[in-house]
């Protein structure tokens, strides 16, 4: 596998670094089990772009990810799961013209700081879809309004979870916190592994709700290593 660096640029996540990222520059398309391999050295793809993060200075990023066997709720993750009781979990394997307007309006309300803000039509596909057509779409809905979806890529022994959006007006809800554990009940179900979560920063309160799913692994030095109690 060959891999490039790219320029430094503004951290999205901490303003005062700057970042890099090891890109995979693949001499044809890579595959599934690319992906797989490379999500387990701490890896990441948005897209059809696979990368880690590669800054000179900094190593706050940690990619993360829940041993399935090992999670238990915590009593916070529990309410959470109990308030949104009247959610009705649908899962699909291809994408549908409903999830755009969603994620539209989720990010141009709740992220127009960031770096996905305005939203459009080509970067939603550009971002969100599978290049192997391996993602599952987790809908949920309140009676038959459809008022949140997470997007999971599925690989022989994991889930990853990409990406979570829904209706701003339910932000109340913690549907971020709550489609992790509708993840980790999927990831049951298909008898996976782990579920991949991404990257934790500690030191960024977007992402403080990661660190709250325990016990985790995160990658660093090289390998992954368990983490039984909350480090913020």
């Amino acid at each position: 596998m060959k891999f490039g660096i790219t320029q430094a640029f503004q951290c999205s996540y901490l303003s005062d670094q700057n970042e890099q990222l090891l890109v995979l520059m693949p001499e044809t398309e890579p595959t599934a089990q690319h992906y797989d391999y490379l999500i387990a050295a701490g890896f990441r793809r948005s897209g059809l772009q696979i990368y880690r993060p590669h800054c000179q200075t900094c190593n706050a990023c940690e990619a993360i990810r829940l041993p399935i066997h090992l999670f238990k709720r915590s009593k916070s993750q529990k309410r959470i799961w109990n308030k949104n009781k009247d959610i009705t979990i649908k899962v699909s394997d291809k994408d549908k013209p409903e999830y755009y307007p969603l994620y539209e309006s989720y990010i141009n309300q709740r992220h127009a700081d960031g770096s996905m803000f305005p939203a459009s039509r080509p970067q939603y596909d550009g971002f969100i879809i599978s290049p192997w057509d391996n993602a599952l779409f987790i809908e949920f809905y309140v009676l038959d309004e459809l008022i949140g979806v997470a997007v999971t890529d599925e690989m022989p022994h994991s889930l990853s979870a990409l990406y979570t959006f829904f209706k701003p007006e339910e932000d109340k809800r913690s549907l971020g916190t709550y489609a992790i554990l509708q993840q980790i009940e999927l990831a049951k179900s298909l008898n996976k592994t782990y579920l991949y979560l991404g990257y934790q920063i500690d030191a960024c309160a977007k992402m403080n709700y990661k660190q709250k799913f325990l016990p985790h692994e995160r990658f660093f030095e090289e390998k992954w290593q368990l983490i039984a109690k909350n480090v913020g």
